[in-house]
């Protein structure tokens, strides 16, 4: 299909995921017709390094052949089947074992889903469907962060503490606490420690338990670290203390693992980075390196013995999703796993993670227009500002992040922007060479940007 043609028609007809309808029928779109690596080409021929694996997604970059030979030969063997009513196939419970091995569950059960959103509102539904059988169906509030993500689905975006995921939507968020995310760069007040800083979030967040009535409060959810909301790393001793807390109030603890799954902050998963044990946590994303949509909901064996018991007691645990458990999807995922322990995931995020985070440090540390440089693992962000001094932030109608993300397409690279925070997450596959040309095309870009502003 011509470029012309094809463009025409994405403009015309397509309704695009987090994206401005009528800026799209001007612009139109990025065209991504080919991967090889970490690089991505366009259709006007542009290579770009892709330094967000797409979406959090492609760990293992975009054209890997085990991955493509995992789910060609399952679609030879068996396309499809589901896994409802007793069913089972052979690469569902190959994933589901290595899936349980690498848990820091343990013993664990596991549910399988499509995607993030389903994982997380399973994640939801399981904690109610757990405090009914304990005999504490009032407890069904959820409690949420301000700047989270945790899905688009109905539940995942009342979950999402981010207005533009409820503006115009009428979302009900009657049965949803929002608590202060841990961002001690902006939320830490003048002359607060870090340590003080983590005393009083968990202070205020103890006063709205109490507040809202312990006995009406299901569980609470939490990305390790927080990835749309702005890359948000937390401060040191954050979740014992929030975990402690829970605990007091019989409070499940759900962590949301899609961005920080299978090895993304240096652990196989963040909650281990940040020492905390949480009842259930989800993955998706990084659980088949984004090759075939599918999530998952691992959980601890107690959760499971009270939601099979009251399962048993209404005859079926009524729920589930048509793909849960497909089988070309889980050959993927599956292989996936067996390459990530070959190639050693935790100990690239460790090294790679290191020498981005330093490269960073050293072209930007001092760079006018740069407010913080934050990670952990493979995974940062940069926060920019107006002024460095005050913290002062851009006017949003500015628009200066996503200035700096066209500016680095320019210069040959690919990154995201969340508002005025920069965020990298490169694929696993990444080499130091790599890395170092992402940062330099990022410094230039921002380079460019502030040229054009007369900063």
């Amino acid at each position: 299909m011509p470029h012309n043609s094809a463009r025409a028609i994405d403009m015309s007809l397509h309704l695009h995921s987090q994206t401005d309808p009528r800026r799209h029928e001007q612009d139109g779109p990025l065209i991504i017709t080919g991967g090889d690596g970490v690089h991505v080409r366009d259709d006007a021929g542009n290579r770009y390094i892709e330094g967000m694996a797409g979406l959090w997604t492609a760990s293992l970059g975009f054209n890997d052949k085990r991955l493509a030979d995992a789910a060609s030969a399952q679609f030879a063997k068996l396309a499809n089947y589901h896994t409802f009513n007793h069913r089972s196939n052979e690469p569902c419970i190959d994933l589901i074992e290595q899936l349980a091995a690498l848990s820091p569950l343990s013993p664990c059960r596991i549910f399988l889903a499509n995607s993030g959103s389903e994982a997380n509102d399973s994640m939801v539904k399981l904690a109610w469907y757990y405090q009914a059988a304990r005999g504490k169906p009032h407890k069904r509030r959820i409690i949420s962060r301000n700047g989270a993500f945790h899905g688009s689905t109905v539940m995942g975006a009342a979950l999402s503490g981010l207005p533009h995921m409820h503006r115009s939507f009428g979302m009900n968020t009657d049965d949803i606490l929002y608590a202060a995310k841990p961002h001690f760069y902006r939320e830490g007040q003048d002359g607060e420690s870090e340590e003080d800083f983590t005393s009083r979030l968990i202070e205020e967040l103890e006063a709205m338990i109490l507040a809202a009535g312990p006995e009406t409060i299901a569980a609470m959810i939490a990305e390790p670290v927080m990835g749309a909301g702005g890359v948000i790393v937390p401060p040191q001793g954050y979740f014992p203390r929030l975990r402690r807390l829970l605990d007091k109030y019989d409070i499940l603890l759900l962590a949301d693992e899609v961005v920080c799954g299978f090895g993304r902050t240096g652990n196989w998963f963040g909650c281990q980075t940040f020492d905390v044990v949480p009842d259930m946590f989800s993955v998706a994303k990084g659980l088949s390196s984004g090759y075939m949509p599918i999530a998952a909901v691992v959980m601890t064996d107690a959760v499971y013995q009270a939601v099979a018991d009251e399962a048993h007691g209404n005859g079926v645990f009524g729920h589930g999703f048509t793909y849960s458990g497909h089988p070309v999807a889980c050959a993927v995922a599956a292989e996936a796993l067996r390459i990530y322990l070959e190639i050693d995931v935790v100990g690239r995020a460790r090294t790679l993670g290191s020498h981005m985070l330093a490269a960073l440090s050293s072209a930007l540390a001092d760079h006018p227009m740069v407010g913080e440089i934050r990670g952990v693992g493979l995974l940062a962000g940069i926060e920019l500002v107006a002024d460095r001094r005050t913290k002062q932030s851009f006017p949003p109608q500015m628009r200066i992040g996503a200035q700096v993300e066209r500016a680095c397409r320019q210069r040959g690279i690919i990154i995201r922007n969340m508002g005025d925070v920069l965020a990298l997450c490169p694929p696993y596959i990444i080499e130091p060479d790599q890395v170092d040309e992402l940062v330099r095309a990022l410094v230039l870009a921002i380079d460019d940007t502030r040229e054009s502003l007369a900063f």
